[in-house]
Protein backbone atom coordinates (compact mmCIF):
# COMPACT_ATOMS: atom_id res chain seq x y z
CA UNK A 1 0.00 0.00 0.00
CA UNK A 2 2.51 2.63 0.70
CA UNK A 3 4.63 1.87 -2.49
CA UNK A 4 0.83 2.38 -4.02
CA UNK A 5 0.57 5.96 -2.06
CA UNK A 6 4.43 7.00 -3.19
CA UNK A 7 3.45 6.32 -6.94
CA UNK A 8 0.14 8.06 -6.64
CA UNK A 9 1.64 11.41 -5.16
CA UNK A 10 4.84 11.37 -6.66
CA UNK A 11 4.27 13.84 -9.85
CA UNK A 12 6.30 15.76 -12.21
CA UNK A 13 6.93 18.34 -9.29
CA UNK A 14 8.84 16.15 -7.42
CA UNK A 15 11.11 15.16 -10.34
CA UNK A 16 11.49 19.23 -10.93
CA UNK A 17 12.85 19.65 -7.37
CA UNK A 18 14.82 16.50 -7.25
CA UNK A 19 16.20 17.02 -11.47
CA UNK A 20 16.09 20.66 -11.95
CA UNK A 21 17.19 22.35 -15.07
CA UNK A 22 20.61 22.81 -13.20
CA UNK A 23 21.02 19.18 -12.13
CA UNK A 24 20.41 17.74 -15.51
CA UNK A 25 22.84 19.96 -17.27
CA UNK A 26 25.35 18.78 -15.14
CA UNK A 27 24.12 14.84 -15.71
CA UNK A 28 24.88 15.95 -19.17
CA UNK A 29 28.18 17.14 -18.58
CA UNK A 30 29.06 14.28 -16.57
CA UNK A 31 28.33 12.29 -19.04
CA UNK A 32 29.68 13.36 -22.13
CA UNK A 33 33.02 13.91 -19.93
CA UNK A 34 32.44 10.23 -18.72
CA UNK A 35 31.80 8.74 -22.28
CA UNK A 36 35.05 10.71 -23.26
CA UNK A 37 37.08 7.94 -21.40
CA UNK A 38 36.16 4.70 -22.79
CA UNK A 39 33.83 3.80 -25.94
CA UNK A 40 30.96 2.48 -23.61
CA UNK A 41 27.25 5.15 -24.33
CA UNK A 42 25.81 6.42 -21.27
CA UNK A 43 21.85 7.33 -21.22
CA UNK A 44 20.56 8.41 -18.28
CA UNK A 45 16.69 7.91 -17.28
CA UNK A 46 14.15 9.40 -14.49
CA UNK A 47 10.92 7.85 -14.32
CA UNK A 48 8.78 9.88 -11.79
CA UNK A 49 6.10 7.07 -10.96
CA UNK A 50 4.23 3.92 -12.56
CA UNK A 51 1.18 4.25 -13.76
CA UNK A 52 -1.64 2.52 -12.31
CA UNK A 53 -1.90 -0.48 -14.82
CA UNK A 54 2.33 -0.30 -14.30
CA UNK A 55 1.04 -0.95 -10.23
CA UNK A 56 -1.54 -3.01 -11.23
CA UNK A 57 0.77 -5.32 -13.26
CA UNK A 58 2.78 -5.87 -10.37
CA UNK A 59 6.33 -4.13 -12.60
CA UNK A 60 9.45 -4.11 -11.10
CA UNK A 61 11.76 -1.41 -11.22
CA UNK A 62 14.24 -3.99 -13.07
CA UNK A 63 11.43 -4.58 -15.64
CA UNK A 64 10.65 -0.80 -16.00
CA UNK A 65 14.38 -0.19 -16.75
CA UNK A 66 14.56 -2.95 -19.36
CA UNK A 67 11.36 -1.48 -20.90
CA UNK A 68 13.38 1.97 -21.29
CA UNK A 69 16.20 0.48 -22.35
CA UNK A 70 14.07 -1.06 -25.11
CA UNK A 71 12.20 2.40 -25.56
CA UNK A 72 15.02 4.63 -25.63
CA UNK A 73 17.57 2.20 -28.45
CA UNK A 74 20.03 2.08 -25.77
CA UNK A 75 20.78 -1.10 -27.86
CA UNK A 76 20.91 0.77 -30.91
CA UNK A 77 24.63 0.95 -31.02
CA UNK A 78 27.34 0.24 -33.40
CA UNK A 79 29.15 -1.83 -31.09
CA UNK A 80 26.41 -3.08 -28.78
CA UNK A 81 27.76 -0.88 -25.78
CA UNK A 82 24.92 0.75 -24.87
CA UNK A 83 24.25 1.48 -20.71
CA UNK A 84 20.95 2.54 -19.43
CA UNK A 85 21.09 4.12 -15.71
CA UNK A 86 17.39 4.10 -15.03
CA UNK A 87 16.02 6.28 -11.99
CA UNK A 88 12.25 5.50 -10.64
CA UNK A 89 11.75 8.61 -8.88
CA UNK A 90 8.84 7.20 -6.79
CA UNK A 91 10.54 3.94 -5.13
CA UNK A 92 14.15 6.14 -5.20
CA UNK A 93 15.70 2.90 -6.79
CA UNK A 94 18.24 2.58 -9.41
CA UNK A 95 18.58 0.15 -12.13
CA UNK A 96 21.93 -0.59 -14.49
CA UNK A 97 20.69 -2.73 -17.44
CA UNK A 98 24.00 -2.70 -20.31
CA UNK A 99 23.72 -4.02 -23.59
CA UNK A 100 25.72 -7.46 -24.56
CA UNK A 101 28.89 -5.89 -25.86
CA UNK A 102 29.27 -4.55 -22.24
CA UNK A 103 27.54 -6.50 -20.02
CA UNK A 104 25.71 -9.52 -19.27
CA UNK A 105 28.70 -12.43 -18.41
CA UNK A 106 31.43 -10.00 -19.32
CA UNK A 107 30.80 -7.58 -15.76
CA UNK A 108 30.15 -9.52 -13.15
CA UNK A 109 26.35 -8.14 -11.70
CA UNK A 110 28.00 -7.22 -8.03
CA UNK A 111 30.08 -4.67 -10.18
CA UNK A 112 26.56 -2.74 -11.38
CA UNK A 113 24.55 -3.69 -7.83
CA UNK A 114 27.82 -1.58 -6.23
CA UNK A 115 26.79 1.50 -8.99
CA UNK A 116 23.25 1.14 -7.89
CA UNK A 117 23.58 1.34 -4.44
CA UNK A 118 25.87 4.28 -4.49
CA UNK A 119 23.60 6.29 -6.18
CA UNK A 120 20.62 5.23 -4.12
CA UNK A 121 22.28 6.18 -1.00
CA UNK A 122 22.56 9.58 -2.39
CA UNK A 123 18.96 9.70 -3.15
CA UNK A 124 17.92 8.57 0.56
CA UNK A 125 19.56 11.96 1.99
CA UNK A 126 17.83 13.57 -1.50
CA UNK A 127 21.11 14.07 -2.61
CA UNK A 128 20.13 13.70 -6.25
CA UNK A 129 22.88 15.58 -7.98
CA UNK A 130 25.30 14.44 -6.10
CA UNK A 131 23.80 10.37 -6.61
CA UNK A 132 24.15 10.61 -10.53
CA UNK A 133 27.05 12.04 -11.13
CA UNK A 134 28.29 9.68 -9.11
CA UNK A 135 26.69 6.96 -10.69
CA UNK A 136 27.68 8.17 -13.91
CA UNK A 137 31.23 8.02 -12.54
CA UNK A 138 30.68 4.51 -11.08
CA UNK A 139 29.71 3.20 -14.44
CA UNK A 140 32.33 4.79 -16.40
CA UNK A 141 34.79 3.11 -14.01
CA UNK A 142 32.90 -0.18 -15.04
CA UNK A 143 33.36 0.36 -18.48
CA UNK A 144 36.71 1.27 -18.06
CA UNK A 145 37.52 -1.98 -16.50
CA UNK A 146 35.58 -3.97 -18.57
CA UNK A 147 35.65 -2.40 -22.21
CA UNK A 148 33.79 -3.53 -25.36
CA UNK A 149 35.13 -6.83 -26.58
CA UNK A 150 36.05 -7.48 -29.28
CA UNK A 151 38.11 -3.83 -28.55
CA UNK A 152 36.79 -1.67 -31.62
CA UNK A 153 37.35 1.94 -32.27
CA UNK A 154 34.87 4.79 -30.60
CA UNK A 155 31.94 4.65 -32.95
CA UNK A 156 31.44 7.94 -31.29
CA UNK A 157 28.49 9.33 -29.39
CA UNK A 158 25.89 7.48 -30.85
CA UNK A 159 23.10 8.35 -27.86
CA UNK A 160 22.16 11.46 -26.60
CA UNK A 161 24.25 12.62 -23.47
CA UNK A 162 20.51 14.56 -22.60
CA UNK A 163 18.94 12.85 -19.50
CA UNK A 164 15.84 11.46 -20.59
CA UNK A 165 12.70 11.89 -18.83
CA UNK A 166 10.10 9.29 -18.93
Amino acid sequence: MKRWWRHLTTGSLARRRAFPGLVMQQIESAIRECESRHTGEIRFAVDTALSFAELSAGMSPRECAIEAFSKLRVWDTAHNNGVLIYVLLADRDVEIVADRGVGNSRVPPSEWEACCHAMEAHFRRSHFRDGAVAGIRAVADVLGRYPPEPRVADAGNELPDAPALL
